[in-house]
C-alpha cells in the first residue's frame, strides 16, 4: 500500500470514529459505520479490529463508558440511573456490572471516591487510537497573536502525580458550586507549570482556575486568589478532545515559534476551556492554548 493510499484508508476510518462520536445515543449498527466510509459491512469489523487493535464493540463501549464515568465522577448532580440509562443499558443493574468490569469498581463508589488507576488502565487504548488517528494538525495561520487581559482568578493547585489531578479537579468542582461560579459564569483556566512527561510524579503540577473578581474566602478545599497577567499570547484553537494537548503545545514550541520573531514571556504556557467533556460530546470540546510572548520592541 502506498504512502498516499494508506492516508486515504485512514482518513476514511476517521470517518468512522468521528461518526461514533456524533451519534454516541444512536444504534450505531454494523451498516451505517462501515457505510460512512464506503465499506462493505462483510469486511469492517475486520478491518477496524485490524488497524485499531480492538473491536468495534468495544471501541463503542469505552467511548460511552469513559462519558458515563466523567459524569458519575464531575457531575454531582446526575445520577447513576440517569447515567445508566444514557449510556444505553435498561437499568443501574446492569450497566453496573459493565462498569465493573472496565473500572473495577460500582458506579456508585466511583461517585463518591474514584479509583483513578484502573481509569486510566480502560482508557488506554482509546487514548492511542484517539491520539495516533485523530490528533489535529496546525498551520501558521491557525494561530493568532492576542492582547490577553489581566485576569483575576480562583486557583486550587495540584501538585503530584499527574494521574491522580481528578481529585483536585472534583474538589475544585464541588467549591465553585458552592460559590455559584458555574462555568457558563466564569471562565476556566489550566496553567501549565511544567511538562508531565519530562517532570518527576512528585513535581508536577497544574492549577485548575475560575475567574472571577470576588474575594475567596478561606476554605478547605485549599482554594486561593491569583491572577494571570496580561500580555501578548499566541493562541491556537483546538476542536475535539482536550485530554491531549500536546499536539497544540508541541507546534506551537516546535514550529511555530522558531519561524516567528517572537520571544518567550516568563509565564507559563495555559489553557481556557471553553466548551468541555462530558457537558458536551468529546468531539465538540473547545480548548484554547495561550503561549505568552514578550512585547515587541
Amino acid at each position: 500500500m502506498s504512502l498516499k493510499s494508506d492516508s486515504q484508508y485512514h482518513a476514511r476510518m476517521q470517518l468512522v470514529l468521528r461518526y461514533i462520536d456524533e451519534h454516541l445515543d444512536d444504534g450505531l449498527a454494523i451498516e451505517d459505520l462501515a457505510g460512512t466510509a464506503a465499506f462493505s459491512k462483510y469486511h469492517f469489523q475486520r478491518q477496524f479490529s485490524a488497524l485499531f487493535k480492538i473491536s468495534v464493540h468495544r471501541y463503542i463501549q469505552l467511548v460511552r463508558m469513559k462519558r458515563a464515568s466523567y459524569r458519575l465522577a464531575f457531575r454531582k448532580q446526575d445520577s447513576v440511573l440517569s447515567v445508566a440509562l444514557d449510556s444505553g443499558y435498561a437499568g443501574p443493574e446492569a450497566f453496573a456490572r459493565a462498569f465493573r468490569q472496565y473500572m473495577d469498581q460500582s458506579p456508585s463508589a466511583a461517585k463518591q471516591n474514584p479509583v483513578w488507576a484502573p481509569w486510566h488502565q480502560a482508557y488506554a487504548p482509546l487514548n492511542q487510537i484517539r491520539s495516533q488517528y485523530m490528533s489535529p494538525t496546525f498551520t501558521a495561520d491557525a494561530v493568532e497573536i492576542t492582547d490577553f487581559p489581566e485576569t483575576s482568578v480562583a486557583i486550587k493547585s495540584h501538585r503530584g502525580d499527574p494521574a491522580l489531578v481528578g481529585d483536585a479537579i472534583r474538589q475544585f468542582i464541588a467549591w465553585r458550586r458552592a460559590e455559584g461560579l458555574s462555568p457558563a459564569r466564569s471562565a476556566t483556566y489550566n496553567i501549565f507549570h511544567n511538562d508531565p512527561d519530562e517532570t518527576p510524579a512528585e513535581d508536577y503540577r497544574l492549577d485548575i482556575c475560575a475567574g472571577t473578581n470576588r474575594q475567596v474566602p478561606d476554605n478547605d478545599a485549599g482554594v486561593f486568589a491569583g491572577t494571570i497577567p496580561a500580555g501578548p499570547c499566541a493562541r491556537v484553537r483546538l476542536v475535539g478532545s482536550a485530554d491531549n494537548l500536546r499536539p497544540a503545545i508541541s507546534y506551537l514550541y516546535g514550529e511555530w515559534l522558531p519561524a516567528s520573531s517572537h520571544q518567550l514571556r516568563d509565564y507559563p504556557i495555559f489553557a481556557q476551556r471553553i466548551h468541555f467533556f462530558p457537558d458536551v460530546p468529546e468531539h465538540e470540546a473547545v480548548t484554547d492554548v495561550f503561549l505568552p510572548l514578550k512585547k515587541p520592541v
